[in-house]
């Protein structure tokens, strides 16, 4: 009997998460607990996410020979289980639902009922 190893490629492609690119989301857990920001990528396979302003490394990086050097600021990539949606209407963390706009399946926030 053969054993796989993780998900196949089919339902790496399937793999949905809470969050778009875009969204405003609020960082659950970590040094930049409470932090807002704006997602900038979103990678569905290993379920992480960059947030602009959180989780930023610092890079130094070296000049042409006997030059200036200079510090890079990079963010780097946040779990998805660690974010929370922001709805821009009324501004609270929230999960979302699943709901119709006529023929069109929305995102809408679970507290104020508006799409997100």
């Amino acid at each position: 009997m053969a054993r796989t190893m993780g998900p196949t490629l089919k339902a790496l492609h399937q793999m949905k998460l809470h969050v778009k690119t875009g969204d405003t989301v609020r960082i659950l857990a970590g040094k930049d607990r409470d932090k807002t920001g704006k997602i900038l990528t979103v990678d569905r396979e290993r379920r992480r996410v960059v947030v602009e302003g959180v989780n930023v490394h610092k890079r130094f990086r070296k000049g042409p020979t006997r030059g200036q050097g200079e510090i890079v600021e990079q963010p780097l990539p946040v779990h998805a289980s660690n974010v929370m949606l922001v709805c821009p209407h009324c501004g609270a963390t929230t999960r979302t639902k699943a709901g119709f706009e006529g023929e069109k399946k929305v995102r809408m926030c679970r507290k104020c009922e508006a799409v997100v």
